[in-house]
């Protein structure tokens, strides 16, 4: 079964910094085109950032200026570095794994909070 173990999520001011982590095989981190997708309550989840199958990154609007997607190909591991969080940021944040469109992973998702 195919594992997406996400960490890095908690509770932040608005301002501050988290990075989330998204941990997986060597197997499906090399062949799948990987990204970050968030739900808040009451709304659909939405793309935040992902790499393209050309190598480069897509960002949402929202996110643009404020959040980086990189990886590390040595440890087969995924971040999304996100500073000047805003209230609006709070969600359950997934990693995301697509081999194609037929065959598709998602993490168990982890709780961003950004309140004073």
């Amino acid at each position: 079964q195919v594992q997406l173990v996400e960490s890095g999520g908690g509770l932040v001011q608005p301002g501050g910094s988290l990075r989330l982590s998204c941990a997986t095989a060597r197997s499906i981190f090399s062949a799948a085109t990987m990204g970050w997708y968030r739900q808040a309550p009451g709304k659909q989840r939405e793309l935040v950032a992902r790499f393209t199958s050309s190598g480069g990154t897509d960002y949402a609007d929202s996110v643009k200026g404020r959040f980086t997607i990189s990886r590390d190909d040595a440890k087969n591991t995924m971040y999304l570095q996100m500073n000047s969080l805003k209230p609006e940021d709070t969600a359950v944040y997934y990693c995301h794994a697509a081999l194609s469109l037929f065959t598709q992973f998602w993490g168990q998702g982890t709780q961003v909070t950004v309140s004073s």
